[in-house]
């Protein structure tokens, strides 16, 4: 049977309604593959791209430039080239008779993050998918869950993924005890325990790589895999000037300069973003936590742990996946690691690899874990 997809536009993040299409990436009649990128729509909050589930051809591109578009509404048909006008007319006009108020409301709505005490520790985190394989997603330095808002639930269609705040980040108990990459290591365990989750793939960007790393290389029987994003850990280098800057910044004009060298492309960081970020800096007790984490971890400008030999000693599957144009941790980490390690460098992208390439970052993962 003929393949028909229909593309529509995802929640990315738990307060997304709507986003406005800025253009197309791809014209009409366009031949893609799986993952490929098709058009790019801007959120309140961020800018990202829409790629298609499936390859073919672009058939129809159903939402104009400008137009406002609902969650879960209709943006792109993409087909087998055999398949009759007549075919791609009704999964259309299907669609559009179907998706009423409740089911874009729905669609809207979309999972809750949730809260459990962990060790005296309240951790949140937000579950998508079913599915026995399980995947624990591990944010960055400054981070939170919805760092993930472009892979998590693409991530999610045949399996459990759990994105959670790490101790002092998010709505987390910002109590992060001595700081160490052990007892965030431990604490990512904990959360397992509290869930009911024996063993998981996991997938760490960043600081979250090296905490990963670190709980693979301490309890290897409660990893599966290993998935590490721009990862710390695998050399001492970092931006010490981003670190510092990060931890003191508290306004616009001092935090976006920062923040705009998590990417590549610095148009992406929204003055939202910067606001979310300055609402989060601003919390109770962030402020000590991301200090304490900061000495511990990168004192010095160095990051004080390297975990690159444990990686030889690992019989789990791992995969490591830089940008090429990483300002804050560098590339050159990605390279001599051992052979058995699968190593992918997406050109063009920064360090928030898995939302400026979040379409190649999606594909990499789900057949890594096939």
């Amino acid at each position: 049977m003929a393949a028909i997809h229909k593309i529509t536009l995802p929640k990315w993040g738990l307060s997304m309604a709507s986003a406005r299409v800025n253009g197309w990436l791809k014209d009409v009649g366009a031949l893609v593959k799986e993952g490929e990128e098709l058009l790019e729509v801007e959120t309140e909050k961020i800018t990202g791209v829409v790629a298609t589930p499936g390859g073919g051809v672009l058939r129809r591109q159903l939402a104009q430039v400008g137009e406002v578009v609902s969650v879960g509404g209709l943006l792109a048909v993409v087909a087998d080239a055999d398949v009759p006008e007549t075919e791609i007319d009704a999964v259309v006009a299907d669609f559009r008779a179907n998706f009423s108020e409740t089911s874009a409301a729905e669609a809207k709505a979309g999972a809750e993050p949730e809260k459990v005490v962990v060790g005296g520790r309240t951790l949140r985190y937000l579950r998508r998918g079913q599915g026995s394989d399980v995947v624990i997603l591990v944010h960055g330095f400054g981070g939170d869950l919805n760092n993930w808002l472009f892979n998590h639930e693409a991530l999610a269609a045949a399996r459990t993924v759990y994105a959670l705040d790490l101790p002092g980040h998010g709505e987390s108990s910002k109590d992060v005890g001595t700081g160490t990459l052990r007892e965030l290591a431990q604490a990512v365990a904990a959360f397992l325990d509290a869930v009911g989750v024996s063993s998981a793939h996991l997938v760490g960007h960043s600081l979250g790589g090296a905490v990963a790393l670190a709980l693979a290389a301490a309890e290897p029987q409660r990893v599966r895999s290993l998935a590490l994003l721009a990862s710390a850990g695998l050399g001492a280098e970092i931006d010490a000037g981003y670190i510092e800057g990060f931890v003191t910044a508290a306004n616009r004009n001092a935090l976006k300069p920062h923040a705009a060298k998590l990417f590549a492309d610095a148009r992406l960081v929204t003055r939202r973003m910067i606001d979310d970020l300055l609402k989060y800096k601003r919390l109770e007790g962030v402020e000590a936590s991301l200090r304490l984490l900061s000495e511990r971890l990168f004192g010095g400008g160095r990051q004080t742990t390297v975990l690159r030999e444990e990686l030889a000693g690992l019989h789990q599957p791992v995969l490591v996946v830089w940008g090429s144009e990483d300002q804050i941790i560098p590339v050159r980490h990605a390279s001599g690691l051992p052979p058995s390690v699968r190593v992918e460098v997406i050109p063009g992208k920064g360090h928030m690899v898995m939302m400026e390439a979040a379409g190649e970052v999606n594909r990499l993962l789900n057949a890594f874990w096939s």
